[in-house]
């Protein structure tokens, strides 16, 4: 998927109030919105280069979109709001073999405790499949990547409502997507949130599949790039 306007490079002042960021562009300090209610653990340092993009709706209060950020050589899509239309165009276009083959996709469908699944595949001659996306931006360790990078009960809650729909006979898979260039691996960080490693195990134990791949960045796109090893 392309971004949504011309990338701009800037310089991370800080990012506060986990939803602004204040950025050296040009020598103009502006104030970007930070679409990323985690931690953010490695991911804003200050002084790091930064990319924007100005924000679409002219009538918004700010005015630019935080994208990406370059970290050590590499580079790391911030931006949650993203991963889901890159995995639907990598469904569509057929980039994801496991997800292959159904009829019909929706977006933002009800299910489960007062939830909406990040992605519905139906078919008539198959099991509808629910597809929980994570982006993630955690690495601590050269070449692994790891998630959560704070406790996160919503995403424990996801886990357990996957594993519901694999008890009643429907496909549930968690599609980790690593949204950096400079990882081959992946891991949960479950010294960060044990109870979100052990939902995992258990979700997994009753037919939750997992999916892991990784994403090229472009300037101008990022698209999924290819499937990473999981070490769990």
């Amino acid at each position: 998927m392309n971004f949504p306007a011309r990338i701009q490079k800037g310089k991370l002042i800080k990012r506060y109030k986990r939803f602004l960021a204040d950025i050296d562009l040009n020598g103009e300090i502006i104030t970007a919105h930070c679409a990323n209610s985690g931690s953010m653990m490695g991911v804003k340092d200050e002084g790091s280069a930064v990319w924007v993009t100005a924000a679409q709706n002219p009538n918004r209060k700010l005015k630019w979109d935080w994208q990406v950020i370059e970290i050590g050589g590499a580079k790391a899509c911030i931006n949650t709001a993203l991963p889901n239309s890159i995995v639907e165009e990598a469904i569509l276009a057929g980039d994801i073999a496991d997800l292959s083959g159904y009829a019909s996709l929706r977006r933002e469908v009800k299910y489960g405790q007062n939830s909406r699944i990040d992605i519905l595949l139906e078919d008539e001659d198959r099991p509808k499949c629910y597809v929980e996306i994570k982006n993630v931006t955690l690495s601590r360790t050269a070449g692994l990547a790891e998630f959560p990078d704070s406790p996160t009960a919503r995403g424990t809650k996801h886990l357990r409502e996957l594993a519901d729909m694999a008890r009643e006979g429907h496909r549930a898979v968690m599609f980790y997507l690593v949204n950096r260039d400079d990882c081959s691996s992946f891991k949960l960080a479950d010294d960060i949130d044990p109870h979100y490693a052990a939902e995992y195990v258990h979700a997994k134990s009753v037919g939750m599949e997992i999916l892991v791949y990784s994403t090229d960045i472009k300037v101008n796109s990022i698209t999924l790039d290819k499937s990473l090893k999981a070490l769990i």
